[in-house]
């Protein structure tokens, strides 16, 4: 169960390259997205929504490093 402290929200710095499970909160009481998932990357900031600008949340479903961060790919 994903705690207060497990959710990022817009302008927050990604910790963890991963997927992330991204939650829109309601505008005027309509929602106009379902859940769905995106992947981030460490070092960048979680993204503003163009619909509700910062009422969303992001929350890691599953790390994963960036190509370009992993050793076996590393110059």
């Amino acid at each position: 169960m994903a705690t207060q402290s497990d959710e990022f929200k817009a302008g927050d710095p990604v910790p963890t390259s991963g997927i992330y499970e991204v939650v829109h909160d309601k505008l005027d009481g309509d929602s106009h997205a379902t859940p769905h998932q995106v992947v981030a990357i460490s070092g960048t900031v979680f993204p503003s929504c163009r619909a509700c600008q910062g009422w969303v949340r992001f929350r890691l479903h599953h790390a994963a490093p960036h190509i370009d961060s992993h050793f076996h790919f590393q110059a």
